[in-house]
């Protein structure tokens, strides 16, 4: 493994620019074998609380769960632009994101981040890989992240391992097995372009209705960190410092768009899921502990 350093953030802006322009031609069998590292990453108050903003949390020094994914987002997208990396970013689809936090992380600590793409693998309509990021605090790891990505195209007929068919399985979640709503959400138009701006994120997909014409959906999409990013902001209170919450992204969630917000205490944690709030289509289904 190949470890690079990088002195300063990149900017996502240049990174989806170079995506677009050397989507063509990527092809293979193996991930690039390199990980990227940042050192000591301070937190910006006021970009913390745009986040705490746009994803429905309260404004604390304490980080939201799911906010270091936003600090190591330009690592991740680094790696997926690389020369080396087989697949072309625009196109992949998210499709599963677990963390799990070993104790809360505040604004005031220096996070140390690495990135590095692990674990191809066959996927009913594709290949699918994780890309795994590292949070440490001088030297102590707190926090983790595997966030699977979908390839879509031919698969070898292989059959997916347990671990695989987690991120294929029938949609459970958000149906009317679920029960009667916790919450109705209104999810506005700009919530795309609002998180684009806190994250960097800026697919065209989740900025532009054309755009997303391009790749098939009706109209823009929501980011899938955003919709877990909001769900966990609904037990915020309840949670304990120390968690591991997971999620499934079912299908897109096209803005605006009206959901339903469902879930259930299992143990000393939750279940949840999002569905469309009239026909039950799910979002996303999930699960906190």
């Amino acid at each position: 493994m190949t470890l690079t350093r990088l002195e300063e953030t990149p900017r996502l802006g240049r990174l989806y620019a170079k995506a677009v322009t050397s989507a063509r031609g990527r092809h293979g069998d193996r991930l690039p074998d390199i990980t990227l590292e940042l050192l000591e990453a301070t937190i910006d108050r006021d970009h913390l609380a745009s986040y705490a903003d746009v994803c429905g949390f309260r404004h604390t020094d304490v980080l939201p769960v799911t906010y270091p994914h936003v600090l190591a987002f330009p690592l991740a997208v680094s790696i997926m632009v690389d020369p080396s990396f087989p697949f072309a970013l625009p196109g992949l689809v998210h499709v599963a994101n677990r963390i799990t936090q070993k104790r809360a992380l505040r604004a005031d600590e220096r996070l140390s981040l690495t990135v590095s793409a692990a674990d191809l693998r066959e996927h009913p309509r594709g290949r699918q890989f994780d890309l795994r990021t590292e949070a440490s605090v001088e030297g102590d790891s707190v926090w983790t992240e595997s966030s699977t990505y979908l390839h879509r195209g031919p698969s070898s007929g292989a059959s997916p391992s347990p671990r695989q068919a987690t991120t294929s399985s029938p949609a459970r979640g958000g149906g009317s097995g679920w029960g009667p709503p916790t919450a109705i959400w209104r999810v506005p138009r700009n919530i795309g372009r609002r998180y684009a701006a806190v994250s960097g994120d800026v697919n065209p997909i989740h900025l532009n209705p054309l755009a997303a014409r391009l790749f098939g959906f009706r109209r823009a999409i929501a980011h899938g960190m955003w919709l877990k990013a909001r769900c966990l902001a609904a037990f915020e209170g309840r949670l304990p410092d120390a968690l591991t919450a997971q999620v499934e992204f079912k299908s897109p969630l096209l803005l605006p768009s009206t959901v339903r917000f469902t879930s259930h205490p299992q143990g000393e944690g939750w279940t949840f899921a999002v569905a469309e709030a009239r026909s039950g289509r799910p979002h996303l289904s999930g699960s906190v502990h």
